[in-house]
């Protein structure tokens, strides 16, 4: 039996904050990673859905691309609930490349928050897992538990 998403999250990627290489051209496979890899700060926009809660979504992932190819990722969001509560959303992971230029993604996620509603998320270990390609990212979110 698979276990059911407590949220899911679809970003769009909004603006690219670039530190002397082309991300763009990275991702097209038309720029070797420096060797002392590569930075790059994306800017993310998106809808939530799911049965903990709904609404969207704004922040950035401040992320390094290792010279190996490995992405690491640092995301920080805020989740602005339908019912207007801020959830903040942190995670770290990793982006791995695959063959068709899309990037497989693995998130180690904590959300907060002091709003009685949804401060019962603060303890919860949760995964996240998806996909992103053709600036758009689809990731589910589950608890580890």
């Amino acid at each position: 039996m698979e276990k059911e998403p407590l949220f899911e999250i679809t970003y769009d990627i909004t603006s690219v904050e670039e530190f002397g290489s082309s991300f763009e051209a990275l991702m097209q496979g038309k720029l070797e990673i420096p060797k002392e890899g590569f930075r790059v700060n994306i800017g993310v926009k998106g809808v939530v859905s799911g049965p903990e809660f709904e609404g969207t979504t704004t922040g950035v992932d401040y992320a390094y691309v290792r010279a190996d190819g490995r992405m690491q990722l640092d995301v920080k969001v805020t989740i602005t609930t339908v019912n207007g509560k801020n959830i903040s959303f942190a995670a770290d992971g990793v982006a791995t490349p695959q063959q068709d230029g899309s990037l497989l993604i693995a998130e180690n996620v904590t959300l907060f928050s002091s709003h009685p509603e949804y401060a019962h998320l603060n303890t919860l270990q949760i995964w996240g897992l998806g996909t992103s390609a053709q600036n758009k990212v689809d990731l589910k979110f589950y608890a580890a538990t």
